[in-house]
């Protein structure tokens, strides 16, 4: 609740006097009641406080975005009924900044506030293939081998605490959401000064052996595969997701929390799936729900890859996210590569059938088929087989479900998005064997123009050399 993040958030635990959870609320209803507000009366800000959200298991997840900063301080009033709860009411000494205010601190306090872990597997993965970043080799080769008339790349400098870049290729219009989390960063944390690319497209690029001549270089990417040597960051759908949660988004990390359906022994018994026709197995899938329907609900929402099989395995409505956890089986099938709606699906309380994948994203090493997810193959030949078996191991299946689903509100939260993006940048940039520079052709990215909510940052900037 204290880190300057889009929308902040902390957790409320309903225990009765003997000390077990209150597990469910009416529908509709919430036990307690968020009341945050400046400080002192001088002050008068806009907060966003929604109600809470119930998380149906004792807990519930509180979320507020100010849209001003706060000199004096925040007060954050929690109620049961008319009643203070807990410590309740809790103090945010000021000045307490908002999501556009640019005022970035020390990283090492800043990554104590947000309670960094020490060590991500994924990122000492990645950069394990990166012992030095020869950045005058990029400069030679990205251009000419991922930069021609399809490429999807945009090279980056941040100089400064400021972000400049260039385009390569045609296809970069997806710079938007590089561009967005880049900024967000540079308000919050001093970055190191570094030098990079990123990939905008679907696929990972670096396919270069490690001990190979020539050697790979490291390309940034918002998904890994087994045969390449990428860069993995969180992918673009939750990271924007993250920052416009309470503004122009609705399904992201923290709502869907609050919206996980009807409670297990009411959830529909079939596995379910909708989604586009990007991946074949996809259409597979439908075909199997056509001959199984007892066991699978699966639908084609659009048609684009196999525009010629509409006919013959129709169409399905949209439906809305949230409706998907009716079913108690959530069924995650690959796109064009990784399905960036896995976190979504494991966030909440169904139990997700994953299939194998040579794709990954930046989480996907924590978790554990049979303790998280139940694993399907490739070719889903076993699909009808495990759905079978998670009918008749009912606690089972819920055990899984419910332990994939506390790793993903430990992997997911906002926060650890943000650690995960500085760690990476860091790793980068302590392997620069050449100072960064702004390049020919690159441009300033400036910050987007708050004048509705005027900040004053009243840090004092540490020098380069104090970091």
């Amino acid at each position: 609740a204290a880190a300057v993040l889009p929308v902040r958030y902390f957790y409320l635990q309903a225990v009765n006097s003997e000390g077990q959870n209150l597990t469910r609320s009416p529908p509709g209803e919430t036990p307690f009641k968020v009341v945050v507000k400046s400080l002192s009366p001088k002050e008068l800000v806009r907060i966003h406080v929604p109600k809470p959200l119930d998380r149906n298991d004792g807990t519930f997840l509180m979320r507020y975005r100010m849209y001003e900063t706060v000199d004096e301080g925040l007060k954050i009033e929690v109620l049961y009924g008319d009643e203070h709860v807990a410590q309740s009411p809790y103090i945010l000494k000021g000045p307490v900044y908002h999501e556009y205010c640019e005022c970035p601190e020390d990283p090492q306090a800043w990554q104590k506030t947000l309670s960094c872990p020490t060590k991500e597997p994924q990122i000492a993965k990645d950069f394990a293939s990166f012992p030095s970043i020869n950045l005058q080799q990029m400069l030679k080769e990205v251009p000419k081998r991922f930069g021609d008339e399809r490429g999807a790349i945009v090279h980056y400098t941040i100089l400064n605490n400021h972000v400049y870049r260039r385009s390569l290729g045609k296809y970069t219009d997806f710079k938007m959401f590089s561009d967005e989390i880049l900024l967000s960063l540079t308000r919050k944390v001093l970055l190191p000064d570094l030098e990079f690319y990123v990939n905008l497209g679907d696929w990972p690029l670096e396919h270069r052996k490690v001990n190979g001549t020539p050697s790979p270089i490291p390309i940034i990417s918002w998904c890994g595969s087994l045969d390449s040597r990428d860069v993995v960051l969180p992918t673009y759908d939750i990271t924007h997701s993250m920052l416009e949660a309470m503004r122009g988004v609705t399904n992201d990390l923290l709502s869907i929390q609050g919206n996980t359906g009807p409670s297990w022994i009411n959830k529909t018994e079939r596995a379910f799936f909708r989604g586009r026709d990007s991946r074949e197995e996809r259409l597979q899938l439908v075909q199997l729900s056509k001959e199984n329907p007892q066991l699978l609900d699966a639908g084609i929402t659009g048609y684009f890859f196999f525009q010629e099989k509409e006919k013959e395995l129709g169409k399905a409505k949209l439906m809305g996210f949230f409706d998907f956890f009716k079913y108690k089986y959530q069924v995650n099938v690959d796109g064009t590569v990784a399905a960036y709606r896995y976190p979504y699906l494991m966030l909440g309380d169904s139990l997700v059938l994953k299939q194998d994948s040579p794709y990954y994203e930046h989480f996907y090493m924590a978790l554990e088929p049979w303790k998280h997810y139940v694993p399907i193959k490739r070719n889903l030949s076993d699909l009808l087989e495990k759905v079978k078996w998670a009918k008749e191991n009912d606690e089972e299946a819920k055990k899984i479900a419910k332990e994939g689903q506390l790793m993903a509100r430990d992997l997911l939260q906002p926060h650890r998005l943000y650690c995960y993006y500085y760690q990476v940048l860091q790793k980068y940039a302590e392997r620069q064997s050449s100072k960064p520079e702004v390049r020919d052709g690159m441009e300033l990215v400036p910050q987007p123009e708050d004048s509705t909510a005027i900040c004053q940052c009243h840090r004092k900037k540490p020098s380069r050399e104090e970091l």
